[in-house]
């Protein structure tokens, strides 16, 4: 899976997990779904895409937002997805913009200190 595609948002200490999983492996593209506070004060990493939205939308907006954004972009039939940071609401609207964009995902993890793949077995 050459791509990322994670939520950086709110959530204290969820972007310490999201850095470690960027780190964990050479993806060819990162995509992180932020607001206006990550885009001032994250440092993006080698690969890394800052896709901006505004948080206080409806899910239906966000997910129109991050698919105009994504749109052309992921050429990968799936894609490493990771949910740890962020609201329920950004959560619904990823998922639902990944889908429409017709891609596969694997949901990714940091399960004792490590970066996991949910559901394959070691």
């Amino acid at each position: 899976m050459p791509t990322l595609l994670a939520c950086l948002s709110s959530g204290k200490g969820t972007w310490t997990d999201v850095v470690k999983i960027i780190q964990s492996q050479p993806w060819d593209k990162v995509f992180l779904i932020t607001n206006a506070f990550g885009q001032e004060n994250f440092k993006p990493l080698a690969n890394t895409e800052l896709i901006l939205i505004d948080p206080y939308q409806n899910p239906a907006s966000l997910s129109e937002q991050i698919q105009k954004q994504l749109r052309g972009k992921i050429t990968d039939f799936e894609i490493a997805l990771n949910l740890t940071s962020g609201s329920g609401n950004e959560h619904l609207a990823l998922l639902e913009a990944v889908l429409e964009l017709g891609l596969n995902f694997r949901l990714v993890a940091i399960v004792n200190n490590q970066v996991e793949v949910l559901g394959m077995k070691r």
